[in-house]
Formats: structure tokens, sequence, C-alpha cells
């Protein structure tokens, strides 16, 4: 059983037992359970259930494991021939979450 959850923004497939990143839930604290309701999809062993926008009744319950911040990209601007080179940095915050349960 899968779902199609929309999550600050974002879509994800979800399953239960599964580990999933998503940008930074300032508001959530390590350790404690947030609930997401706008399940767009539910796929219960072959039988698809569509939600127009969302199905009705089901959620979607995760805990916060933590906060983490991924690996660093960098960012590298020149222009030949004219000495121009700029170099930046970037790391992204996430919020580590474990699906426990699909409320269907």
């Amino acid at each position: 059983m899968y779902a199609i959850v929309e999550i600050l923004g974002q879509q994800f497939k979800v399953e239960a037992g599964r580990r999933l990143y998503i940008h930074r839930m300032e508001e959530a604290e390590r350790g404690s359970q947030v609930e997401f309701d706008k399940v767009l999809l539910i796929d219960n062993e072959g039988t698809v259930t569509v939600g127009a926008p969302v199905v009705v009744g089901a959620k979607v319950v995760a805990e916060v494991l933590s906060h983490v911040r991924g690996e660093k990209v960098i960012i590298f601007h020149k222009k030949r021939r004219k000495g121009y080179r700029k170099r930046n940095g970037h790391r992204q915050n996430f919020t580590e979450l474990f699906i426990k349960e699909i409320v269907a």
C-alpha cells in the first residue's frame, strides 16, 4: 500500500515503514508525530483511489526522526577569457520522517 501525499507544497510517494526526507519543518520537534491529510491518491494492492482534489478521510501519520542538512552543492560561474570566476555553496536543511501508517 502506498499513497501520494502533498507535504509543504511538494508531492511525495509514501509507504508505511519507509523514511522520507522533506524540506525543513521548523514547527515539528524531534520525536513528535505529525499527520498529513492532503492525500491525493491511495493504492491498496491494486485498488486505486484518486481524490478530487484529496481523498476524503485519508491521512498519513509520520514521526519526526531528526533535522539534518544535505550534502553541499557547489555553484560555479565562469566567463571565459574575462577573468570572471565565482564560487558559491549551498546546503539544504531537511527533516527526516518515518512513515508509521496510512489511514484510508
